[in-house]
């Protein structure tokens, strides 16, 4: 079992940056799958980057080429760096593990840890 801790989160203006960070605590998190997603009030969770636990990645087409999820073994932190940040990145950002760590996934559904979230707020 692990437990997720999301920050960094904050208000910014449209093509700034952000980084998030999500501290991880609990055993064997290394061969995870962790995943980044948000949520809009009134709207589904949408997955946004997935790393597999081989370090294979995937995005969601609304932020490929502007986010980027990394890893810190030694820190036990996963990251999300966001950079040309607009306004519909406006969201509560929230950080995700789950133990099939062979199959990178941007599916809720197939998520059993999370974090309690991290607002991230765009101005334009």
């Amino acid at each position: 079992q692990v437990q997720l801790v999301e920050s960094g989160g904050g208000s910014v203006q449209a093509g700034g940056s952000l980084r998030l960070s999500c501290a991880v605590s609990g055993n064997a998190w290394n061969t995870y799958r962790m995943g980044w997603f948000r949520q809009v009030p009134g709207k589904e969770r949408e997955g946004i980057a997935t790393r597999r636990s081989n370090g294979f990645t995937n995005y969601a087409e609304s932020v490929k080429g502007r986010f980027t999820v990394s890893k810190d073994n030694a820190k036990n932190t996963l990251y999300l760096q966001m950079n040309s940040l607009k306004p519909e990145d406006t969201a509560m950002y929230y950080c995700a593990a789950d133990p099939r760590g062979y199959m990178p996934s941007l599916s809720e559904a197939d998520y059993n840890y999370w974090g309690p979230g991290t607002q991230v707020t765009v101005s334009s």
